[in-house]
């Protein structure tokens, strides 16, 4: 008989969300499952625990996006970070819970570290029978991602398998498989055939400018900049559910309009991706995951301190994007790239070598295919020792 897997997310921005559809997608295509629910956890709590999660960390990007780089920092402290999380989402879970219970899961894949917190929770205090997987979605191990019950985690790159097991946590349930990615980012791309559906011209170099699901990008003023730039391009701008935004940016391209195509939310991203000669977006875990998945080169543009920052590393240090720090700087990186066709191609180059655009099938694999292993119970004497070891630096 097929497993149950139970996918749970939160949304909170929309990436959370995606890799739980990408996993989804991943598991129904095998024949070892029986049936796959995903479902986002923060429709199981009260109206004031989602708005705490979803609605507030919106309005803090748009916002305060320095207390958010404040907080992520300040609160990034293993064994400890957790602690007070659980305590405000456990009194909250009781819906959660009795989700969990009625479907009953074999194995349960968390995208968001709340409903993490959860179900490590009931497992750990014997309440469940279920293995987990923690999906990590950010190119960077936060302390709010620790649990103390797991089968497995999944994480972005290597060098968070190797933080990870300094924080104690047991290297032989670490995969660095990537962040999941719906399938479409992996399939080949007709380039010349994206542009002509959209009245473009496959000869010219094309700009694809990303606002996110939610529209939380400065979109707008880039827009400003790229229609100073003497450079023979076209653009492709996405605005999101950003309608303010779209339509501002149609206002500025009156009388350019046979170089740019604007769009609200659309489900082309993939499409748009694999047709870019660059892509300039903030660097979300999720985007910078496509991106990369797609070997095009990124401009990262105004990133949230905190994991946004810490994704925008991963980029640099790797060779496959450039940083605007200031929005008045667009047109001149622009130009560098337009006008160094194997600078591009160099990055775009590093792009694919840090892509995974397998990592939803990837971990559907590990998951279905593992021989059965009792779950990590990470014990509070344990804890103690790990925590010592974090604050000496052992």
């Amino acid at each position: 008989m097929g497993k149950r897997v139970l996918i749970l997310s939160a949304s909170v921005g929309s990436g959370h969300v995606k890799a739980a559809e990408a996993l989804a997608q991943a598991m129904r295509s095998r024949p070892d499952v029986e049936e796959v629910l995903s479902d986002d956890s923060l429709d199981h709590t009260n109206v004031l625990h989602r708005q705490f999660y979803s609605t507030l960390y919106t309005k803090l990007s748009a916002m305060m996006p320095e207390f958010l780089g404040w907080w992520y920092e300040k609160s990034d402290d293993p064994w400890v970070a957790d602690k007070g999380r659980l305590a405000i989402d456990l009194p909250q879970a009781l819906p959660l819970m009795n989700l969990v219970r009625e479907f009953r899961p074999d194995v349960i894949l968390c995208t968001h570290f709340m409903p993490a917190g959860v179900i490590s929770w009931l497992i750990a205090n014997g309440k469940l029978e279920a293995r987990l997987g923690v999906v990590v979605t950010d190119f960077h191990f936060h302390a709010f991602w620790i649990t103390r019950a797991f089968n497995w985690y999944f994480v972005a790159q290597e060098e968070d398998r190797i933080h990870m097991e300094a924080l104690g946590l047991p290297a032989d349930r670490i995969e660095a498989t990537g962040i999941p990615v719906e399938s479409a980012f992996a399939a080949p791309v007709d380039r010349e055939a994206v542009l002509r559906r959209h009245g473009l011209d496959p000869a010219k170099p094309m700009v694809l400018v990303a606002g996110g699901s939610l529209g939380l990008s400065p979109a707008t003023a880039v827009v400003r900049q790229l229609l100073q730039v003497k450079r023979d391009f076209q653009a492709v701008v996405v605005c999101g559910k950003n309608e303010e935004m779209q339509a501002g940016v149609r206002a500025l391209i009156s009388g350019r309009e046979a170089d740019f195509r604007v769009f609200g939310y659309t489900g082309e991203m993939a499409d748009f991706m694999g047709a870019a000669s660059v892509l300039m977006s903030k660097p979300g875990g999720m985007t910078t995951a496509e991106a990369l998945a797609r070997g095009v080169p990124m401009m990262i543009l105004d990133p949230i301190g905190g994991q946004e920052e810490r994704n925008s590393d991963v980029l640099l240090e790797a060779g496959a994007a450039l940083k605007c720090s200031e929005v008045t700087l667009v047109g001149h990186k622009l130009r560098r790239l337009l006008d160094e066709p194997g600078l591009r191609e160099r990055m775009a180059a590093n792009a694919r070598a840090l892509g995974r655009p397998h990592a939803a099938a990837e971990i559907a694999r590990i998951v279905l295919e593992s021989p059965e292993r009792k779950p990590v119970v990470i014990s509070k004497l344990r804890e103690k020792v790990l925590r010592k070891r974090v604050v000496e630096g052992t």
